[in-house]
């Protein structure tokens, strides 16, 4: 056992801006943590259950509010691990304390004595003197413990219990699978004719990956996103883009021991069963009452308003992409495999550009400079790179985010590259969140993505779909580093799944104005800003595939909602359930789901089962909002402040819509979105 006081997860911090010092964390610290911090979150909550006195706000909704501030500690500095730099030690721990935390948090949510207090607020509310943030705790408090069940029989709470305990450790192995079936696929390369068509930017990366797993002289692609994607993109060698294809839609489906589907099939059983316990039909009704949308019926119809047009267009699409395989002379059909290679030949032909032509104007380090320019220019933003934070990789960067006139805002870290310790995707979470209540807390942020790193001493090129997503994670660490609430549980991220989505979308619109463009978008050699022409080209192309874009995104969301709309607790075949659902809606072959069930995390590990959609809704939002921007001017004062101040700032103190209609002053049109997309005509 470690002495407490070593342990750097239970002293306080002596880093800069009492930043965690990762760097002295090691898995054998969590256990000693994760039991001190539950021992002092059951003392919390036990002082406000018992206190004498009659109950009021100030001695049960804020001690309550307060309580766990250790354990939300460790659980951040742990999870983040888990997440970006894992290994089996993490993992062990992971399946060992994912559970023991569900249990804890269920028995603080069916404490009877804590939640007698706190209806006895809840019903008082009317008459204390709260102002509206306050309110709010208090509304959202309330709600958490009723939905959770709190209300209900010991012997459903006790069901209710055991189905928490189990979901959490079937969503940590569904996870941890996906990641130990992405790092055991290895498409390697040594052989010149396997390697044509792809430029050398992508070779480069494939042969670092190969040096970083002791493999010179040859060139590695795996499933992560970040690979496969450009070698789907430009290999000519047909029988291996299939092999790599079929590899990266089979993740989580090889009937090995890291296999996903009777994990789904339970996951899907238990979460019906919760739902009706809770007395909701089924886990999308219960999901989205507390959602912007409300309701099943409401997301399905947004879906189905966008699905005939793009798979009208995905058709269109695929028809040109079958012609020009037969202009090149071949006779085969086109496949799932070939879009994207075509996909390209056509972008080529049709607009001449190239993306390995604009990719030297995307130098990383650039890219990241032009996002900040743009929260410098929106929100007087300056971001201060500092070598003296503790980080747990080297890859990791710090900056501390300062505002105008100096101030301290919170830090940001920034850690950007793909490596077998790390799951795939892209996200932002936080080490600390921000609150004013009990003294200025300022947050401590980071985005984390999977871009492929340069060989050695080689620069590291985006490509534009990668910008955009540099552009979007930023947008969630503004969310979290602009917050200005008293309460921490309201600030920052803290809102509705389908509204948080709103400032790292509409974010992504200023990675094409030319004057962010101008800041970022440099030879990565000669400094000389990306030609206008090649910008022309970018925009003309903006639309371009986005029938296939569309359609694979809105499939995956049919995909979600089919799964969570479940009435029955039966188990399912997952192959003949996905296949039905995408049948159901008239899916072509040559475009499968964004993300088959068994690698679904967002869904089956991730905090979006029934909410995959709130990326569409909230592009209705993103793209409504930035119009107001271009009436404005995209740099406009007066709309910067009103989006900080009514929606960056203000977290989940209101309903999101109500903060939308404060920034728009309307409510949002779909139009924006339509023409966004190409789908208008």
């Amino acid at each position: 056992m470690t002495n407490q006081i070593e342990n750097p997860l239970l002293i306080e911090s002596t880093a800069p801006f009492g930043a965690p010092h990762l760097n002295l964390v090691t898995p054998e610290h969590f256990p000693e943590a994760f039991a001190a911090a539950m021992k002092k979150h059951k003392e919390n909550i036990a002082e406000i259950a018992t206190n004498a006195e009659p109950p009021s706000f100030e001695n049960t909704i804020e001690p309550y509010e307060k309580s766990g501030d250790l354990l939300a500690h460790v659980s951040r500095v742990f999870f983040n691990q888990a997440s970006s730099n894992t290994n089996p030690d993490i993992q062990a721990l992971q399946r060992e304390f994912g559970p023991k935390l569900t249990a804890h948090q269920s028995d603080i949510l069916f404490d009877k004595d804590l939640l007698k207090r706190i209806q006895i607020v809840f019903d008082s509310k009317d008459q204390l003197s709260l102002d509206a943030e306050q309110a709010r705790l208090l509304d959202e408090i309330y709600k958490e413990f009723k939905r959770s069940g709190a209300t209900l029989s010991n012997e459903i709470r006790a069901e209710l219990k055991s189905i928490k305990e189990e979901l959490t450790s079937l969503t940590i192995g569904f996870g941890q699978n996906v990641l130990a079936d992405t790092n055991d696929f290895e498409l390697v390369l040594e052989d010149e004719n396997e390697l044509g068509g792809l430029p050398e930017n992508v070779r480069a990366a494939a042969q670092q990956a190969a040096n970083e797993r002791d493999m010179e002289g040859k060139y590695l692609f795996t499933i992560s996103r970040s690979s496969v994607t450009p070698f789907l993109q430009y290999s000519d060698n047909r029988d291996l883009r299939e092999k790599i294809y079929k590899a990266w839609m089979s993740c989580g489906n090889n009937d090995n021991g890291q296999d996903n589907k009777k994990a789904i099939s339970r996951l899907a059983s238990l979460r019906v069963r919760e739902a009706n316990l809770l007395g909701y039909p089924s886990h999308a009704a219960y999901m989205l009452e507390d959602r912007m949308a409300g309701t099943p019926q409401a997301v399905d119809t947004l879906l189905q308003k966008l699905w005939q047009p793009a798979l009208a267009r995905a058709n269109r699409e695929a028809e040109a992409l079958q012609s020009k395989i037969i202009e090149e002379g071949a006779n085969f059909e086109l496949a799932a495999w070939d879009w994207w290679y075509y996909a390209e030949k056509v972008r080529q032909a049709e607009y001449d550009l190239d993306e390995s032509e604009i990719k030297p104007y995307f130098l990383l380090e650039n890219v990241r400079d032009g996002a900040f320019h743009a929260a410098s220019k929106l929100y007087g933003l300056s971001f201060e790179r500092r070598n003296d934070i503790p980080l747990y990789h080297p890859d990791v960067q710090t900056f501390e985010v300062k505002d105008r006139g100096g101030s301290h805002i919170g830090l940001f870290y920034a850690d950007y590259f793909m490596r077998p310790s790390k799951r795939g995707g892209a996200w932002m979470t936080t080490y600390r969140d921000q609150s004013n209540r009990y003294g200025a807390t300022r947050p401590i942020v980071i985005n984390v993505c999977n871009f492929a790193k340069g060989g050695e001493g080689e620069p590291v090129l985006l490509g534009f779909d990668e910008v955009r997503t540099l552009f979007h994670e930023f947008g969630h660490a503004l969310h979290g580093l602009l917050a200005n609430t008293q309460y921490e549980s309201l600030s920052g991220t803290s809102v509705k799944r389908d509204f948080v989505e709103l400032p790292s979308q509409i974010m992504e619109h200023w990675a094409l104005e030319p004057e962010v463009m101008n800041v970022y978008a440099r030879h990565f050699e000669t400094n000389e800003p990306i030609p206008s022409p090649l910008v022309e080209k970018i925009k003309k192309t903006s639309t371009f595939n986005q029938g296939f874009a569309t359609t694979e995104y809105l499939a995956a969301s049919l995909l979600d909602l089919a799964w969570h709309n479940l009435e029955t607790e039966e188990e399912q075949d997952v192959a003949q359930f996905e296949q039905a659902a995408m049948d159901k809606h008239g899916l072509i072959p040559q475009i499968s789901p964004r993300y088959p069930s068994t690698q679904f995390q967002h869904i089956f590990s991730g905090g979006y089962s029934a909410g995959y959609y709130s990326y569409i809704w909230a592009e209705v939002l993103d793209t409504d909002g930035y119009e107001s921007f271009k009436e404005a001017g995209i740099f406009n004062q007066e709309r910067a402040q009103s989006f900080r101040q009514n929606v960056l700032e203000r977290g989940n103190t209101e309903e999101p819509m109500e903060l939308y209609r404060k920034f728009r002053g309307s409510d949002p049109a779909i139009e924006p979105l339509l023409k966004h997309r190409g789908l208008d005509g």
